[in-house]
């Protein structure tokens, strides 16, 4: 941050934007840059960005207090014509925008008009909530189902919902339970029971219609786990440079998936309070809104402090892991922690896995595990499986177990 600062008061562009007719929101919005953690190189990016997009607004005769989103794209059209755009440059002019909305330069965003499909979205999201206490990610799964239920079934929204039949259900499931998976399909038909459901309970719909929703047959545990053998597992973490702060970071991350089988999300949401350092314990948000405590293994526990100290930026933020690159923020969600995973394999090389992303790892432990003694039970506890039948999957990877079981060819030896 220090170093940001002093880069400003000796950059000539920054003196140049700052005398210029908007000084004073160019002073706040390098104020914001050097707030976020932004390198000197990231700082002169940024301004440059806003003194020629402003530059552009005066030769075409617009007002700053004309400046919106929709203006702002078309600054980028014409920069394209001339040179190539940054994959940063977006987020910057999006700050730049944000500071000015603050100060009041420019108009508020004016919000897209509600549709009636938006007015049902949200009516079902309160009801998902208050009525059957489900949390603000399983809500968030069942919209894109019902999104394209009412656009095919139901296209004038609130005026149509009481006319929905049992025929045009059935209908539209038998028209799409083959347009993706067997496990897709099953989540399509869950979604609309819990919607038809609540059409019925809030009397926009006289039938009854959840019970005409069809099952998808998936037959139960038919799937094997993807796993990777304990030596890959090893390249995998092997692979990260720890000379570096992001090296160090992933490699914390990685010994979280491997060593205790955590979860993307779970990763991506420990706080540094979930942490009691005397006790060798953390705190887990597991799913279903569970909680547990699980033990630090020394070998986590050295990986955690050593990028603790030498490679988590300085930061206001409460999450363990952060971005390494300003603003220096927690992940938006476990989907970074996945690409994290990802990228650990793609780098030693390792392909011919089905899934490559923060779950093959947990699949890789239970398997170990396995193999090394350790019972079903024992697993699903350290796992944290609500169901027998969750771990009881793994058995099916265990061949040399599975040969013990084995009954003799009759007949002659083939």
């Amino acid at each position: 941050m220090m170093v940001a600062a002093d880069y400003l008061g000796r950059s000539r562009l920054f003196r140049r934007l700052k005398s210029g007719p908007h000084g004073q929101l160019v002073d706040l919005y390098a104020a914001r840059l050097v707030e976020d953690g932004r390198a000197r190189q990231g700082i002169w990016r940024c301004l440059h960005l806003v003194g020629d997009l402003l530059s552009w607004i005066a030769s075409g005769r617009c007002a700053l207090a004309d400046l919106d989103e929709r203006m702002v794209e078309q600054y980028f059209q014409h920069r394209a014509g001339k040179q190539s755009i940054l994959p940063g440059d977006r987020s910057a002019l999006k700050r730049w925008v944000s500071v000015l909305r603050e100060e009041g330069a420019i108009a508020l965003a004016v919000s897209p008009p509600v549709t009636s499909h938006d007015r049902i979205f949200n009516e079902f999201d309160a009801y998902l909530r208050r009525e059957r206490g489900l949390a603000p990610k399983s809500i968030v799964g069942h919209l894109p189902a019902v999104r394209r239920f009412l656009q095919e079934v139901c296209p004038a929204g609130h005026d149509d919902l009481g006319k929905i039949s049992q025929e045009e259900v059935i209908r539209y499931i038998e028209r799409h339970a083959r347009d993706w998976s067997p496990r897709t399909g099953t989540a399509m038909c869950w979604s609309l029971r819990a919607f038809l459901r609540y059409l019925h309970h809030q009397g926009l719909n006289p039938r009854e219609l959840a019970g005409c929703v069809p099952s998808i047959r998936r037959w139960k545990l038919a799937n094997l786990p993807t796993f990777l053998p304990a030596v890959q597992v090893q390249k995998a973490l092997d692979g990260c440079d720890r000379a570096t702060a992001m090296g160090r970071r992933d490699y914390a991350i990685l010994m979280m998936l491997a060593k205790l089988g955590l979860r993307a999300n779970e990763v991506a949401t420990l706080t540094l309070d979930d942490f009691d350092w005397r006790a060798s314990e953390m705190l887990v948000r597991a799913k279903g809104r569970q909680r547990a405590r699980m033990p630090i293994p020394p070998d986590v526990g050295a990986a955690i402090v050593a990028y603790l100290r030498n490679g988590r930026p300085k930061s206001s933020c409460r999450r363990l892991f952060i971005r390494t690159l300003a603003p220096h923020v927690g992940f938006a969600s476990g989907c970074a922690i996945t690409m994290v995973a990802r990228t650990a394999l793609d780098r030693v090389g390792i392909e011919g896995c089905a899934h490559r992303g923060a779950h093959i790892f947990r699949h890789s432990l239970a398997t170990e595990l396995l193999r090394s003694g350790a019972t079903l039970t024992e697993i699903g506890q350290l796992l944290r499986h609500q169901s027998h039948d969750t771990t009881r999957i793994y058995a099916k990877v265990d061949i040399e177990a599975l040969r013990t079981l084995s009954l003799p060819w009759p007949g002659c030896a083939q």
